[in-house]
Order: structure tokens, then sequence, then C-alpha cells
């Protein structure tokens, strides 16, 4: 008990309050919605800026831990890329019309945790420190791949729907 007191107590805030925003985004997404586009694009800017940011996190003595960012960020784009998540668009107000679904708590909640692990275990175990490193860049590669790929999707398919109702 201890030691989950002691993750707890040296988990910044802005992580509890990113925790809680993904979650409420996650559960709102059960719920059939409208949306604007630029709203759509904030969870998966929010994961882009996350994964990036962990790049020049920690001293790199080698190139593995960026290799393994690069290798998993383009692993998965493509996966983004060609997953969309099906939306209709209302051509009054040119907002995305969605479906609701559980993919996106269950998606949001699995890169939180996968990210959040992979930081405590940097914190704590300096022996793991060198594995953790090269798995959380790998980690925060997948992340902003993933996202980045899937916010290309939904760019694209919203102008070519937007394009196709002009």
């Amino acid at each position: 008990m201890t030691m989950a007191y002691q993750i707890l107590t040296h988990t910044p805030p802005w992580v509890f309050v990113l925790f809680a925003y993904l979650t409420w985004q996650g559960i709102k997404a059960m719920q059939p919605r409208r949306t604007p586009v630029w709203r759509a694009l904030i969870v998966p800017a929010v994961f882009i800026v996350w994964g990036v940011s962990r790049i020049g996190l920690g001293h790199q003595d080698s190139a593995w831990p960026l290799a393994a960012w690069i290798a998993a960020a383009l692993a998965l784009l493509p996966l983004g890329v060609l997953t969309p998540r099906p939306f209709d668009i209302d051509r009054g107000t040119g907002e995305i019309i969605r479906p609701g679904s559980a993919f996106a708590l269950i998606r949001n909640l699995v890169v939180f945790s996968l990210q959040y692990a992979v930081g405590v275990i940097s914190a704590i175990d300096a022996g793991d420190r060198a594995l953790a490193i090269i798995v959380g860049r790998a980690i925060s590669g997948a992340t902003a791949g993933y996202f980045l790929g899937s916010a290309i999707a939904l760019l694209l398919a919203y102008r070519r729907k937007r394009d196709a109702g002009a």
C-alpha cells in the first residue's frame, strides 16, 4: 500500500487532470454526438503531443530509444489512417455526427495506462530504466503515430464528405 501511495503522491497534478479529461471524453463518446471537426481533433492532439514530448526525456546514451520511437510511430501511423471511425456530416453546420461507441474510452484508458506505467517504472527502478526508456519511447512513438494517422484519416474523410455534399 505504501508504494501505491508513494506513486500517487509523486504523480504530477496534470496527470490526474489529463486522466479525468480522457475518461470524460471516452464516456461522452459512448453516446451519439455532434461536434465541430476541430473539437474532434483535441484528443488526438493531446496524445500526439504527449507522444512527441517523450522523445527528448532522459539521457540517451544510445540511439535505441529514438529508433524505437520512430519505428513504432511508422508502424502504427498506417493503422490510424486505415481504421477511421465512422461519422456523417451535418451539411448545415459542418459538424461531425458520430455514433456512440466504447472504443474511445477503452483506447484512451489503455494508452494512458501504458504511458503512465512506463513513467512510473522509469522513476522507480534505475535497474530497469534503460529498458523502460526504450519501451516508453516505443509506446510514445506508437501513440503519436496512431493518433497522427487517425487525425489524418478524420480530416481526409471530412474533406471528402464535405466536398461530396457541396
